[in-house]
């Protein structure tokens, strides 16, 4: 297998390849990224430029070009493709960068794998793979009793970043059907864990209690996600491309419903017991503030389909998986002078 993961130096992409470097199965994996300001080479640290089977390159998937090099040079059999312009608040204020990339570099994508992975009669073969990872956005907001997302549930995104993923999805379905691309499509629900950029919600709260700032919270706080740990959804996927069928979307979920503003109550908690100097009662931090255009109620996943079909669900609960985090960006904070 020589797997290209894109948006790899990001939050799930580098602890994607931390998860993957050393399966037999890989000989060669390579992580194309362009290091916008989410995606740093710091995350990689003990791969990057040390281990034999990791491959750097920083390529822009608008660059049209420079993606068909890439997937040519490297001989490509698996794609596992998470780069995105992924922040809400951003594709609001910029939504052209969520179009160009999320839409039109996955259509690049596709049309290089296309294209190598094509037989000399034109057909594609099937031995390859190419795994698109969304989100759970796409399909829009469910109330509090709603049941929760399937994949049969339809799209109805909300925010220019939900539809550039809901798009480029329908791109990967198209690409299926019409070409014969053996392509799968795995939704997510939030993820948690090490190596976030600041600006996502979970760091945004850890670093606002610390330097005892405002905790800013939409609305009246009862917006609900459903929480994941990036180590889960790393397992997940690598259990789809495997596994998974040929033209078929599977859900990832954490079982882990939480109000925006209980998780937020739950995290200053949390650094009150593990960083008692601070003074405690960080709860007292806590704004609410106008709600953003197009918040979405609740988000919720059924990952019925992966549980019976491939055996995955989730490992990590979500007390210690948070604890786990916040210990983490503790001492992150910390080394950075920021504590």
């Amino acid at each position: 297998m020589n797997l290209l993961v894109t948006g790899g130096a990001g939050f799930i992409g580098s602890n994607l390849i931390r998860h993957l470097i050393d399966r037999p199965e890989i000989a060669t994996l390579v992580n194309l990224d362009c290091l916008t300001y989410a995606g740093h080479l710091e995350n990689l640290d003990g791969i990057h430029g040390i281990h034999p089977r990791y491959v750097f390159e920083q390529v822009d998937l608008r660059d049209q070009a420079e993606v068909v090099r890439v997937i040519r040079q490297h001989d490509i059999t698996h794609v596992m493709h998470l780069a995105a312009e992924s922040h809400v608040d951003r594709s609001i204020t910029r939504p052209g960068d969520f179009i160009t990339t999320n839409i039109n570099g996955t259509f690049h994508l596709l049309e290089a794998c296309r294209a190598h992975w094509q037989t000399a009669n034109r057909e594609v073969q099937t031995g390859n793979r190419f795994l698109h990872v969304s989100t759970d956005e796409v399909f829009g907001s469910l109330g509090p009793h709603d049941p929760a997302f399937t994949e049969t549930t339809p799209y109805a995104p909300n925010s220019p970043y939900s539809a550039s993923k809901a798009a480029s999805d329908m791109l990967v379905r198209s690409y299926h059907h019409t070409y014969g691309l053996p392509a799968i499509i795995t939704s997510c629900s939030n993820n948690y864990g090490p190596r976030q950029h600041p600006e996502k919600f979970i760091p945004v709260i850890i670093q606002s209690v610390i330097q005892r700032r405002s905790i800013p919270v939409y609305g009246d706080g009862l917006n609900v996600r459903d929480w994941l740990h990036v180590s889960d959804h790393c397992a997940a996927l690598w259990t789809v491309l495997l596994a998974g069928k040929s033209g078929e979307s599977y859900n990832v979920g954490g079982r882990n419903e939480q109000a925006n503003l209980h998780l937020v109550q739950h995290l200053c908690d949390l650094i009150d017991e593990l960083k008692p100097a601070l003074g405690g009662n960080s709860r007292r931090l806590i704004t609410m503030v106008s709600d953003r255009p197009g918040h979405d109620r609740r988000y919720a996943m059924d990952a019925t389909k992966i549980k019976c079909e491939l055996g995955w669900q989730p490992a990590q609960s979500f007390a210690s998986g948070l604890r786990e985090t916040v210990e983490y960006y503790l001492a992150v904070f910390r080394s950075a002078a920021v504590v």
